[in-house]
């Protein structure tokens, strides 16, 4: 059974840090691009940051410099680090491992709260 399980969010200040965690299970996590996503109350989810399974980063347009994707694959395990926190960064963050055709893995999230 495929598991992804979020953890590390939380209540933080505004120009505050996190790290969210994702832990893989029941896959042969190496294989695999990872993600972030973020749900923002009202909105949709949105793609905040990916990992190709050789490393390769990329980020959405108010992530970069501010956020960083990294990957163990010892661990099976995923992180996000997130500095200088902003409002706009509230929303629940989810865990994605795309399998093709349009479909993929998810976690079921995270709440990440930036208020002061």
């Amino acid at each position: 059974q495929v598991q992804l399980v979020e953890s590390g969010g939380g209540l933080v200040q505004p120009g505050g840090s996190l790290i969210l965690s994702c832990a893989a299970s029941g896959i042969f996590f190496s294989i695999y691009d990872m993600a972030w996503y973020r749900q923002a109350p009202g909105k949709q989810r949105e793609l905040v940051a990916a990992i190709t399974t050789d490393g390769r980063t990329n980020y959405e347009d108010s992530a970069w410099g501010r956020f960083s994707i990294s990957r163990d694959n010892a661990k099976n395990a995923v992180y996000l680090q997130m500095n200088k926190l902003k409002p706009d960064d509230t929303g629940i963050y989810y865990c994605n491992a795309p399998i093709g055709n349009g479909m993929a893995y998810w976690g079921k999230g995270t709440q990440v709260t930036v208020s002061s």
